[in-house]
């Protein structure tokens, strides 16, 4: 902000009365911009400042309403690029390419086509869906181990087993110290 415009706040947007200890100024509640030292100085000078004020209080509801909420730990949706929700049931992970998606874009690609959005592929059937969880989470893929772990026990899983068997046996060694 320039020295003019520190000026312009701190003075009467009417009257010009620089604001001071006994002089008070009160902010235009719309638009956040005009200050005045009373109603009635406000009331002069509203026929003057009504389009700037609607113009400006647009702007500031605007911002408001499309300020973008705070990213979650997961990220982002790769379409909408909303926060994913830190509930697993709320998203969903598009197998073909390992993407996690919300629900909202799930939905909107069921109405819409038969392939995944991101990456193009017909979307699998169950089969090809449970072995293409297991070949990436196989090879170490952090969001299908997760859906893995997220969904009930159907599909052998030997390589889960291992890493089970691994950990079982560090907290039976851990135990006998």
């Amino acid at each position: 902000m320039t020295d003019t415009n520190a000026d312009m706040m701190m003075c009467c947007a009417s009257c010009g009365i620089m604001a001071g200890d006994n002089i008070k100024l009160r902010t235009c509640t719309a638009c956040k911009s005009a200050r005045y030292c009373s109603i009635n100085c406000q009331r002069d000078a509203w026929p003057n400042h009504k389009f700037a004020c609607k113009t400006r209080a647009a702007k500031l509801q605007d911002e408001i309403l499309f300020r973008r909420p705070e990213s979650t730990h997961l990220g982002d949706c790769p379409m909408c690029l909303l926060p994913l929700e830190v509930e697993h049931t709320k998203s969903i992970m598009m197998t073909c390419c390992s993407k996690m998606i919300c629900d909202g874009c799930d939905y909107a690609n069921e109405l819409r086509d038969v392939e995944c959005p991101l990456c193009c592929q017909p979307v699998p059937t169950d089969e090809e869906l449970d072995l293409n969880v297991m070949k990436r989470a196989e090879a170490g893929d952090p969001v299908a181990i997760r859906q893995m772990g997220s969904k009930p026990q159907s599909v052998e899983m030997p390589w889960l087993d291992t890493i089970l068997d691994a950990r079982r046996g560090v907290k039976v060694g851990s135990r006998e110290r």
